[in-house]
């Protein structure tokens, strides 16, 4: 992925992003769960866990262009580059199926 599309994802997941966390905030400012079940009611509820999920992959994807074009720029010597690379995609897979368990 690079030039238009690494642009347009990095972007957008900003964007989603913003949004859900603004969106976590004001329902917190304006309806914050009273006691533990009504937090875990809304915690477990379809809507959330569908727009976490989103937030997660969201994170994961700017996460990868993101550090992807600071290895690709700043480490110069092809036989660091690629490893490094590696390392991030397992690191960042790693994150993407700790999510996956805990979701």
């Amino acid at each position: 992925m690079s030039g238009l599309r690494a642009w347009m994802v990095q972007r957008a997941s900003a964007v989603y992003m913003l949004f859900f966390i603004v969106f976590l905030l004001a329902h917190f400012l304006v309806d914050p769960p009273h006691s533990y079940l009504a937090w875990r009611d809304w915690v477990t509820s379809p809507g959330l866990g569908v727009g976490a999920s989103v937030f997660c992959a969201a994170l994961l994807a700017h996460a990868w262009v993101g550090l992807r074009d600071v290895i690709l720029d700043y480490v110069r010597p092809v036989a660091l580059r690629l490893p490094a690379l590696g390392l991030l995609g397992l690191v960042l897979a790693a994150i993407g199926a700790w999510l996956v368990r805990i979701l």
